[in-house]
């Protein structure tokens, strides 16, 4: 068996990990963009189609963990050489409702519905159920679902010539479901040689890692403040969405949105439950007068979804005359390195929405990652037998800096080696 780590070992987003087998079945398991970072996507060559054909040369099949952007994005360019792409139900029907919106924008049109078309021929699968690749069926992954800020991702257990590969994709415990992760680590991963592993948050030390629990609880205490609430959070993430949903209950507020977030949302409650965390109830759109949004604010206040978009822009000018500046806030629910402006991941359009509206401005986020202590947990549970391998990391992050064994701190593996017949290449 070959692993061959084309791009994460010292960067966070844009992972691509190759697992090959002896007779030449070949996989990869995720292919995206590099994250905003500095001028680091345009100099990178991975971050551009045509330079990708030497690593897809003879892949049997690509394995996506989740629908971010730094883990898929080349389905269309994939699609041209025939190769098969596999994602998880929800997260494929979450993807056509993304491409769809986006194909109505007149500059992202024609490569929209270019991969659109790509993400319609996506196969799909189901947690704990194996699939095999290769002429040989020599390669078998078996998807577990685990707990991100996208929804319906996963973790997935690759089988190859007899030896036994856990990828962990991005995870976290502090979300929801996340408890859930321990179990399926000591119910179904058994006897791990190699643990490939996200380490996003290993250099973070500073930051809060509140439990989505917490958050909502947070978020009563800033609706409690003021009249009406608007949040910038991420699309697809079902825990966050949730999280606010609650909170607005509690506040007897509605949870207003758009229709194309609205789709998502119903999306979440199809697949993840009418009776969970994930119900969201009434729809309300802020363009339909017949919902009485203006009347909300004025009686009660409400809380509503945006997006840094012109669209949005253009809404919240309309509002503009019925709100009071000291008794309106935009909660800020994402990376908080998109809005810093020392940071190199700042995103220039997201800040001029976030600081140029006419509200208060509140920052209220966890991150969709690991924890420290996740990742010692993980370590431990799976106890590779040859070799970690940390990905989605920051260059100057130290894994063997976690809390655990000398054992397990001798096995983290961040150069080219070759152990017992396992080829591990490090680009």
């Amino acid at each position: 068996m070959i692993i061959t780590i084309h791009r994460g070992i010292n960067q966070i987003g844009g992972c691509i990990t190759e697992i090959a087998s002896a007779s030449g079945t070949k996989i990869l398991i995720d292919l995206g963009h590099n994250l905003p970072d500095g001028d680091k996507r345009d100099n990178d060559p991975l971050d551009k189609a045509e330079n990708l054909d030497p690593i897809l040369d003879g892949v049997d099949a690509i394995f996506y963990t989740h629908s971010h952007g730094d883990h898929v994005g080349f389905e269309a360019h994939v699609a041209e050489k025939g190769i098969r792409q596999y994602i998880g139900v929800m997260a494929k029907e979450i993807m056509i409702f993304q491409r769809e919106h986006m194909a109505r924008v007149a500059d992202l049109k024609d490569q929209s519905e270019e991969s659109l078309n790509a993400i319609r021929k996506f196969e799909t699968y189901n947690a704990n159920e194996p699939i095999s690749v290769g002429v040989k069926r020599d390669i078998t992954v078996r998807p577990y679902k685990i707990s991100h800020s996208a929804s319906d991702a996963y973790m997935f257990f690759v089988d190859c010539d007899g030896q036994r590969v856990l990828h962990t994709g991005d995870f976290r415990t502090h979300g929801y479901l996340g408890n859930r992760l321990e179990w399926v680590l000591d119910a179904y991963i058994h006897n791990v040689d190699i643990l490939i592993t996200e380490g996003t948050m290993i250099s973070r030390t500073n930051e809060q890692m509140r439990t989505e629990k917490k958050l909502m609880e947070e978020a009563v205490e800033i609706m409690k403040q003021y009249d009406n609430v608007f949040v910038l959070c991420g699309s697809q993430d079902a825990d966050r969405l949730a999280s606010l949903n609650i909170a607005s209950y509690r506040m007897h507020r509605p949870l207003v949105m758009d229709s194309y977030q609205m789709r998502i949302v119903r999306c979440f409650e199809k697949y993840l439950g009418k009776y969970s965390y994930y119900h969201y109830g009434q729809k309300m759109d802020y363009y339909n007068e017949t919902n009485n949004v203006y009347n909300h604010m004025n009686n009660g206040g409400i809380t509503m979804l945006v997006r840094a978009t012109d669209t949005f822009k253009d809404i919240i000018s309309k509002m503009k005359s019925m709100m009071n500046p000291e008794r309106t806030c935009l909660i800020y629910s994402m990376f908080k390195g998109y809005i810093d402006e020392k940071s190199k991941c700042k995103i220039q359009s997201i800040y001029d929405f976030v600081y140029g509206g006419p509200w208060q401005v509140r920052l209220l986020h966890t991150s969709g990652h690991a924890s420290r202590e996740a990742l010692e947990m993980v370590c431990r549970r799976v106890h590779p037998r040859l070799a970690i391998i940390p990905i989605h990391r920051e260059a100057e992050s130290d894994f063997r800096s976690l809390d655990n064994s000398h054992e397990l701190k001798n096995k983290v593996t961040t150069e080219s080696t070759s152990i017992q017949g396992i080829d591990i290449i490090i680009k």
